[in-house]
């Protein structure tokens, strides 16, 4: 679920964060660039781990920024395929439930994912599955266990120049998002397995 991944980069530090270490202004400013964002292909960077090697730091000209090469690791979350993971369950419609862990909120488990017997009660919002005698449900907030199906990446450059009377068209997805399945058995609702 959580890799470590060397990373390359150019660290800019402005004249304001002169009066900082080295060490802790270069710090500061990968935190400030990678630290709870997406990077394509990569995944969710979590924090940073160490840094491995600077280059000496140039003034930039007319600019007053020091630029400095830097290589350091990352802690980066992006399960793989097959991995079983626990999350809560954030939101349920009847295309599905959404799911989410403390730091990640873009996990879908769409309906034909959920196991046999799964119906959808609109009155309540909630996804029942009824076994045999039983019903068990997918209470809102509840910790669920789902197995990765696939990753989806979504390029986030702009598309250029929008006419701001045009009503928006496409709705933004998410840089990355995560889909899921319950259908095996051990996975749907924490407490159904104790």
């Amino acid at each position: 679920m959580f890799i470590l991944t060397k990373i390359a980069d150019l660290v800019q530090i402005a004249p304001e964060d002169f009066g900082k270490q080295s060490f802790a202004a270069i710090e500061d400013n990968i935190n400030a660039k990678y630290a709870n964002k997406v990077v394509q292909k990569l995944g969710l960077v979590v924090c940073l781990w160490d840094i491995l090697w600077t280059s000496e730091g140039l003034i930039g000209h007319g600019t007053g920024l020091v630029n400095v090469n830097v290589e350091f690791r990352v802690v980066v979350f992006r399960p793989f395929q097959g991995e079983v993971i626990v999350a809560r369950i954030a939101r349920q419609t009847q295309d599905g439930m959404h799911l989410a862990t403390d730091f990640f909120h873009d996990i879908f488990v769409p309906a034909s994912e959920l196991p046999d017997g799964s119906e959808f009660e609109p009155s309540e919002g909630i996804w029942v599955w009824r076994e045999d005698d039983q019903e068990l449900y997918y209470d809102q907030n509840e910790m669920v266990r789902f197995q990765v199906l696939m990753e989806d990446w979504h390029d986030q450059t702009p598309k250029g120049p929008v006419d701001i009377t045009d009503p928006p068209t496409a709705q933004i997805s998410p840089p990355y998002t995560i889909t899921g399945t319950m259908k095996t058995s051990g996975l749907g609702c924490y407490l159904w397995w104790e």
